[in-house]
């Protein structure tokens, strides 16, 4: 898999560009503070979107199809995984009880931790990769774990208090009401924290959780860390939105564990072989050693992502149409009074 390569210019251009763009976010919050409609979180969402079509066209006029295919497929997966995030978010913010027009300026703030940790693990990644071939077997070990998790549904759509919290509710004293966003407040004359502290300690962990799934993922899609990096800046760009967007119907995507798990696991799988085929392992083939050569084509795991949960959300949809209709023959009927 060839590394795409970008000058310091455009890496700083791009970077400019996407601290504008959420720079704009942050000031539209700052200034009205509000649970947004579905009309505009719609409009947000396929502005995102379209604007992640334009970069991979973008990528495709300057560098080629392949790069530009290794965006998408990168994009697509990273999504997919954060939309699975979105289940947590939701979690958390109804264990807690924030309120709703609190719930855009929090979920800005675990976007913004996701987008630090992911830029973290990237470097770290990049660096490991430039030096180390190997730990493209962790990776792809990972990601085979991981999958058989999300299979078994024990990764996503679930949250549970950790260590880290556990601790902080029993060290510091904490007030029993929001005071917007402010993690400290005055009550009775003492200094308190709020529960906003609990909150963003839980979306951070989160954070780190997920990140630690979709960085292995995106490298094995592709090894450019720019096209790493952008495909996670645009596949959290527009979660916000997508939040309140989705609403309830996030509970109608009941394969989308199933999709991810199928998802991961191929690309596990996809980074395995091409490890061994990167370090010329041979295998036996009727006494003869013969080399190693799998190469999967970018157009292949694009069209397999893509398949892949497409296939999820339809089939969640309609296992959904048919549990609603199913829990609405089993009401009682009651006969009209004449």
């Amino acid at each position: 898999m060839d590394t795409m390569q970008v000058s310091g210019v455009v890496w700083a251009i791009t970077l400019v560009v996407l601290v504008a763009v959420l720079l704009a976010d942050l000031l539209i919050i700052g200034r009205r503070p509000h649970e947004p409609s579905t009309r505009e979180s719609a409009l947000w969402v396929s502005l995102y979107i379209g604007l992640a079509l334009i970069f991979g066209v973008g990528v495709w006029i300057f560098s080629g199809g392949e790069f530009a295919g290794q965006f998408y497929a990168g994009w697509l997966t990273e999504y997919s995984l954060s939309v699975d995030n979105l289940f947590v978010f939701v979690i958390i913010m109804s264990r807690f009880a924030v309120p709703r027009h609190l719930q855009q300026e929090v979920l800005l703030i675990g976007i913004i931790l996701a987008l630090v940790m992911r830029g973290a693990f990237i470097a770290a990644g990049s660096a490991l990769i430039s030096q180390f071939a190997w730990v493209f077997y962790i990776f792809g070990a990972f990601l085979i774990y991981t999958a058989i998790s999300f299979a078994r549904g024990h990764a996503g759509g679930d949250f549970n208090e950790n260590m880290a919290i556990r601790w902080v509710r029993r060290a510091v004293p904490f007030s029993n009401e929001f005071d917007g966003v402010k993690l400290r407040t005055v009550s009775n004359g003492q200094r308190l924290f709020t529960p906003m502290l609990i909150v963003l300690i839980a979306i951070g962990t989160t954070d780190l959780i997920f990140a630690l799934d979709s960085i292995p993922a995106i490298f094995g899609v592709t090894k450019s860390p720019y096209l790493v990096f952008t495909a996670n800046v645009f596949a959290l760009m527009g979660l916000r939105q997508l939040y309140f967007l989705l609403g309830h119907l996030l509970d109608r995507l009941v394969y989308l564990n199933m999709g991810l798990a199928v998802v991961l696991g191929f690309i596990g799988v996809k980074l395995v072989l091409e490890a061994l085929a990167d370090n010329n392992v041979p295998f036996i083939n009727g006494g003869e050693h013969v080399s190693w050569a799998p190469h999967i084509e970018i157009w292949l795991s694009l069209t397999i992502i893509i398949g892949t949960l497409l296939i999820a959300t339809v089939a969640s949809l309609i296992k959904s149409a048919r549990d609603k209709r199913a829990e609405i023959a089993k009401e009682p009927k009651v006969d009209a009074v004449h």
